[in-house]
């Protein structure tokens, strides 16, 4: 019973922090040109973060022209959430509505906290409750901050312009720890950052994204970091 209060408490403190971001994402959905209902049907319907703010990203530099790209770089990132939901099925079991379910709760934070436990039936409290827990609180918070944004108006009088690549570089900056990720990164934004001028706002995002594929999948620097990380484990546990 302890142990899984402990997963509760773990639980509810990534709840608490993640959905804080809601906020943001409504203001700034608002912000890029959506009302209040088509951002609020956004959280309920992708649910998952980092898509979020690439979508409305792309869209607030474009608007309905860049349409087609910022639906095509949501889906790029919400990729990852397939391999989630490989890992997880085993977990939540069940049958096909339960699946399906679980699917939509299947993300990076849910996920984090489930693999960390070592007991099955604790990875399944950690799953529901952080999945469940994070979409009410997201879609509550992005409404609250649909709202707001809706009543501060211009968005270029806030700096709310350019607060979207500012709040997806939040949640990417965490991830930046090892030289594979930061190649990456810096591939990709390069390349972005070179084919802004030049092509129509949504493209340089894709093309960024071929791009960072390509780096991870052959793995640049990636071997530094494999080789390292024993070396690392071996001297926390002399």
């Amino acid at each position: 019973m302890t142990a899984e209060r402990e997963v509760w408490r773990e639980a509810l403190g990534v709840v608490l922090a993640t959905s804080a971001y809601g906020i943001s994402f409504g203001a700034l959905a608002v912000a890029s040109g959506l009302d209040v209902w088509q951002t609020c049907v956004l959280s309920l319907l992708m649910f998952t973060g980092g898509s979020q703010f690439a979508f409305i990203g792309v869209f607030a530099s474009g608007g309905l022209a860049a349409l087609p790209s910022a639906i095509a770089s949501a889906a790029l990132l919400g990729v990852r959430n397939v391999a989630y939901g490989m890992r997880m099925s085993p977990l939540v079991g069940g049958g096909p509505w339960r699946r399906a379910a679980a699917a939509h709760f299947t993300i990076d934070e849910s996920t984090a906290v489930a693999i960390a436990q070592n007991d099955p039936r604790l990875r399944r409290v950690g799953f529901w409750v952080t999945g469940v827990g994070i979409f009410i609180g997201w879609n509550l918070t992005t409404l609250t901050g649909a709202l707001v944004g809706d009543v501060l108006g211009d968005p270029k009088a806030w700096g709310l312009d350019a607060a979207a690549a500012a709040a997806f570089l939040a949640l990417l900056w965490p991830r930046l720890r090892q030289r594979q990720a930061v190649a990456v990164g810096v591939a990709a934004a390069v390349v972005a950052a070179a084919l802004t001028p030049f092509l129509m706002p949504g493209l340089p995002v894709l093309i960024a994204a071929v791009v960072a594929i390509a780096v991870g999948w052959f793995n640049w620097l990636g071997r530094d970091d494999a080789g390292r990380e024993p070396l690392e484990t071996r001297e926390a546990g002399a």
